[in-house]
């Protein structure tokens, strides 16, 4: 039999949770389907065929397109063809095409490719880390710094992630001050936005609040962005709540594609379609053609034989009269 609680709500709600901030009036979305989304994909696909979605892409009114991952084809198949990938797209005025590069190395063949930005990636874990890359926190740092001089001496923009925000897959619960620390040392080191990554999609509203609190006291918003993972269907809620922080810049993947190679069970990114509708529908402006940004995801999910995991994908399609499908 149920009983009523007899509690006033607040006892349960902290007031950080209820009370809202001032939300952007636009947001930048920086899409990473091409990158993030398909480098846990086991289908090797086709150079033209990701030049073909980069380009699609770029027609939907996006601003921002992690492109590839200059990375070692033994360790990431899927991005071995990284230069004949950025060197083939059209480039349009207006938009970032960033790439990953992890070490100097990947950042040399990215500079020899003609990328003018880059991103680093980091974690809040150490075992992540170790995993991910070989070697600790400091030791990853250290290697950032590498990029970040050769990066300041090209003129070329970086950009830094911070993966497993929330939790990690070896070490569980990832403490907010955990994630300070790698935030403050890779803005000393000079990258111009940081990306606080849900890498395995166990954050909630009350989690995301807890971390962003503790991170801004040290990061301008304005420099921060998110990158949220839909393991356990939270994804928008979180975005929804950084959008309360004032955070104006999200990472999604068209049609929710992604994962992660050194996280077992995490599901894709935040589907971009999904992202969009519910950014619309909150008066929040993101210049994406929607409907355009469908069919994109319809062509690359036929591509690999899959579904698309939008929601908003699948319902369009169904009922969008202005979707070509």
């Amino acid at each position: 039999m149920f009983r009523f609680l007899r509690y006033p709500v607040h006892s349960y709600f902290p007031r950080s949770y209820t009370t809202k901030l001032a939300q952007p009036t636009s947001v930048r979305i920086v899409e990473v389907g091409p990158r993030d989304g398909l480098q846990n994909e086991s289908m090797l696909l086709p150079t033209e065929t990701k030049i073909e979605l980069i380009n699609a892409l770029s027609e939907t009114g996006l601003r921002s397109i992690e492109v590839t991952s200059f990375v070692s084809a033994k360790w990431v198949p899927q991005m071995g063809d990284n230069a004949e990938v950025f060197k083939g797209i059209n480039k349009m005025p207006g938009i970032s095409y960033p790439v990953l590069t992890p070490n100097l190395k990947g950042f040399e063949a990215a500079l020899n490719a003609g990328a003018e930005e880059v991103a680093v990636f980091g974690a809040a874990s150490e075992s992540f880390t170790r995993k991910n890359v070989n070697c600790s926190i400091d030791e990853s740092l250290i290697r950032f710094g590498d990029v970040m001089a050769a990066a300041k001496k090209a003129q070329v923009k970086v950009r830094g992630y911070v993966s497993t925000v929330i939790g990690c897959p070896y070490e569980g619960k990832i403490k907010p001050s955990a994630v300070v620390r790698v935030v403050d040392k890779l803005l000393e080191m000079g990258c111009y936005e940081i990306s606080l990554g849900d890498t395995i999609g166990v954050g909630t509203p009350g989690s995301f609040s807890n971390m962003l609190r503790e991170v801004t006291k040290i990061a301008p918003v304005s420099m921060l962005a998110v990158h949220c993972h839909d393991t356990y269907g939270q994804a928008l809620a979180n975005i929804l709540t950084s959008l309360d922080f004032g955070v104006a810049v999200v990472d999604s993947s068209v049609s929710g594609l992604g994962g992660c190679p050194y996280a077992r069970g995490a599901s894709g990114n935040a589907a971009t379609e999904d992202v969009v509708y519910m950014l619309d529908g909150l008066g929040i402006y993101t210049g994406i053609d929607l409907p355009k940004l469908v069919n994109v995801g319809k062509f690359i999910c036929d591509k690999l034989e899959r579904r698309s995991e939008s929601k908003v994908n699948r319902a369009m399609r169904k009922t969008n009269p202005n979707v070509k499908c």
